[in-house]
């Protein structure tokens, strides 16, 4: 199976968890102990392990704040 990364742009992110959603694995979620610039909490990886690099989470994300790679 593919593994991915998924790399997040805290500054565009806005905490509007669409991409938390989308993920089918279920291992994004908000920073519970980080803002950004523009005081959002933005979201991470849970388990980086699991991330199968399917790109959901970008093809959701309305601000274009994550980018993923597969390998």
């Amino acid at each position: 199976m593919a593994k991915g990364k998924v790399t997040v742009a805290e500054n565009l992110c806005k905490g509007c968890e669409l991409c938390v959603a989308a993920c089918p694995k279920h291992i994004l979620a908000l920073s519970k102990d980080k803002l950004n610039s523009k005081g959002y909490h933005p979201v991470g990886m849970t388990d980086p392990e699991e991330c199968i690099g399917c790109a959901a989470c970008a093809t959701m994300c309305p601000d274009c704040a994550l980018t993923v790679e597969r390998f």
